[in-house]
């Protein structure tokens, strides 16, 4: 990865493993997922993570992507409604939208351009923080029994929406509920032989898939599915 990129192309999984014998759990990841994209540790590599992994598994859906673009836009209210003053949140909205339209113009590698530019990327990354503590205050009720500060406004103001400020499980459920998108997060932390998934939030489909090791997460892609025997012999006809 180049030192001044802050989301790098496609490489193969392998670039993960140590230059020693691989792991167990690197056969495992190997085994799952064929290519990974590296995001700057700048404590901000989750949301930068989590927003380029979806966008990028939209742009082929015309439909899905205007779905969420949508859905963006909407997401004003989520922080008016939680006492955000527009004035600190329009420019960061309109830099997301922003890039979405780009997007939608098709115009080539125009997703890994701008999420590359530190202005530009930051923005992004800013609106969804902000975005992550307005869910997070507008359900109160059931958010504040998962973090560990004098109050859930604290802990927005002082965890969430600072930038650089690594997140937690609980940020990471409020962010997919907030934009109605499951995350798949393949840890590589513990001591047992095998990877652990978390399907944030549990019980749907994912759009994106993360690897977390070492309090970093980088962008994960599955290994293609196999063609099914009838699938192969229309291939041949």
């Amino acid at each position: 990865m180049e030192a001044a990129a802050l989301i790098s192309c496609r490489e193969d999984i392998s670039s993960l493993f140590p230059q020693q014998m691989p792991g167990a759990k690197h056969k495992d990841l190997s085994s799952q997922f064929s290519s990974v994209r590296k995001v700057r540790g700048d404590g901000n590599c989750f949301y930068r993570a989590f927003c380029f992994a979806h966008m990028e598994s939209v742009l082929r859906d015309a439909r899905a992507l205007q779905r969420f673009k949508d859905k963006i836009i909407q997401s004003g209210k989520v922080l008016s409604s939680a006492g955000f003053d527009e004035r600190r949140f329009e420019h960061h909205l309109n830099t997301v939208v922003h890039v979405l339209e780009q997007c939608q113009a098709d115009e080539q590698d125009t997703l890994l351009r701008l999420f590359n530019e530190q202005t530009t990327s930051d923005s992004v990354v800013q609106y969804l923080r902000l975005l992550t503590s307005a869910h997070l205050q507008n359900h109160a009720d059931f958010f504040c029994n998962f973090v560990e500060a004098p109050s859930l406004h604290a802990y927005c103001r002082q965890e969430v929406e600072t930038m650089a400020m690594e997140c937690d499980h609980v940020d990471i459920l409020a962010l997919s509920e907030a934009l109605d998108i499951c995350t798949h997060v393949v840890s590589m932390e513990g001591d047992e032989q095998q990877l652990a998934h978390h399907m944030i939030p549990e019980g749907a489909e994912p759009s994106l898939h993360l690897l977390y090791q070492t309090s970093h997460y980088n962008i994960l892609y599955p290994q293609p599915e196999p063609f099914s025997t009838q699938e192969l012999l229309t291939l041949v006809e």
